[in-house]
């Protein structure tokens, strides 16, 4: 092939033969070489060694090549370094259609093998099919699109298998205390770090959990949550870390992954970690310290890597003290804590939190769900030991109960709200408010207090029950101080 001149086509008895793999004839190829040829921004041929055995002169010119003939025997990559002619010279398979870079300058090129006539790898020719880039931005327009339509959906697909429901907004909350635990959320999920939220049952410690997770930078890994309380001792190291095929009587033969394979790359939520046994604390120590698990009646360890979550309503620290949890665990866990406050210290959210709920109750629903000023009030006369979850709950049976279409006032709420955990009743109903023209010093004192408690503090409806403005109620507080 080295006699070939550039633009000849008297080569094709060599180049090709009538049994080669694409299964065209020779008739055939001698037909359409030159079409593609004169078609093509460039053309070159390289030998079983991958060395170029013909250039016509476009692409030589493409290449900025002062001579054709120069290069004839070189090896292709040391002209071309980005060349994959020798990849197809190796493995026999066409490269139908391939985007090269060359000296900054993108180029569409189509590779194809040629054979001799007992099927052996003669070498390789190749097309430049563009030169630039710009007539084909329609087509790589629409392939974009299609990618990340395409990514879009495998990752809404993995969200839905192992994804999270909630993010920031769904933790509601507008009351100082409420602010803090968002704040430190935003900077937990701005880390890579391990976490431990505290607080009582149903204050809402998955949500805030997978809240971290959506926007944190594993967002598009798996999110796998575990309550350690709902699983017996004796499956929890199988739950965990998985189960090797017969490593018991009637094991499955197959793997079983665990926790931790089943949340690889993303984050594994250990809700009520507190209630780990002391056995299974030590085997997460070092799973989390090595990055490393050994699955149930398996020798062989396998990497993981896994951002934890855990939380807990317990008191962790006294349970250290009695020994009922590992301080080293404690500590491996608690490296960035969360308190989160029940909702009996956050009532300045009942409103907000009212409202949302209602809105998820009645989402789908042909209902309204709305609560007055008065409903609000009687909620806060609650302690509330279930917290939010108990508060949906009661919401959700005013509303069943209800007889005004949707609209929960007070006498609504108290029909459900259940007795135990009531505050005082002067707490709960305003006592009845006399003129302090008509009373005397030591009874205004009472007037004032009952007021601050019927109105939860807030001292201009307080002001508003006494008959008073403003001002003067916060004359007469300085001088009961």
């Amino acid at each position: 092939m080295n006699n070939i001149q550039p633009g000849g086509t008297g080569y094709m008895t060599e180049l090709f033969t009538e049994n080669n793999k694409s299964g065209l004839t020779r008739d055939l190829i001698e037909a359409l070489f030159p079409m593609f040829e004169e078609a093509s921004a460039g053309a070159i041929a390289v030998d079983h060694q991958s060395r170029i055995t013909w250039i016509n002169n476009s692409y030589a010119h493409l290449l900025g090549l002062e001579d054709p003939k120069a290069v004839i025997g070189k090896p292709v990559r040391q002209v071309i370094p980005q060349s994959r002619m020798p990849e197809v010279v190796e493995t026999g398979k066409p490269l139908l259609l391939d985007i090269m870079e060359h000296s900054k300058q993108q180029l569409v090129v189509t590779r194809l093998p040629f054979y001799d006539d007992e099927g052996r790898i003669m070498g390789a020719v190749a097309f430049v099919l563009y030169d630039d880039l710009q007539p084909l931005t329609p087509l790589v327009a629409k392939y974009r699109r299609l990618h990340q339509d395409l990514a879009a959906a495998r990752k809404a697909l993995a969200k839905k298998a192992r994804g999270t429901r909630y993010n920031l907004a769904d933790f509601v909350g507008a009351s100082p205390a409420a602010l803090e635990v968002k704040r430190r959320a935003r900077l937990a999920a701005g880390r890579d770090m391990p976490v431990l939220l505290l607080g009582e049952t149903g204050t809402g410690k998955e949500v805030l959990a997978q809240a971290i997770h959506s926007v944190s930078t594993r967002a598009d890994k798996p999110f796998v949550g575990v309550n350690v309380a709902a699983i017996p001792d004796n499956l929890l190291e199988a739950e965990f870390f998985g189960v090797a095929p017969g490593a018991y009587t009637g094991a499955d033969r197959r793997t079983r992954e665990g926790k931790f394979q089943l949340a690889n790359g993303g984050t594994l939520f250990l809700d009520e970690v507190g209630d780990m046994p002391l056995p299974l604390q030590a085997k997460l120590l070092r799973a989390l310290q090595e990055g490393e698990i050994e699955p149930l009646g398996s020798n062989k360890v396998a990497s993981v890597d896994v951002r934890v979550i855990a939380a807990t309503s317990r008191n962790l620290e006294a349970m250290i003290a009695e020994g009922e949890f590992r301080s080293d665990l404690y500590y491996r866990l608690n490296v960035l804590e969360i308190p989160i406050p029940p909702l009996r210290d956050r009532l300045a959210d009942l409103g907000v939190l009212c409202e949302a709920l209602l809105g998820e109750i009645c989402d789908g629903l042909e209902m309204r769900g709305e609560i007055t000023d008065a409903g609000v009030a009687a909620l806060g006369g609650y302690d509330w030991p279930g917290n939010i979850r108990e508060l949906r709950n009661v919401l959700e049976r005013a509303l069943t109960m209800g007889e005004d279409g949707g609209l929960l006032d007070a006498d609504a709420i108290f029909k459900v709200l259940p007795r135990s955990g009531n505050r005082p009743a002067s707490s709960l109903v305003p006592q009845p408010v006399r003129p302090l023209a008509k009373t005397l010093a030591d009874a205004e004192a009472q007037a004032i207090e009952e007021a601050l408690v019927a109105s939860r503090g807030n001292r201009t409806r307080a002001a508003k029950l006494l008959g008073i403005s403003r001002s003067v109620l916060y004359e007469k507080l300085a001088k009961m101080s």
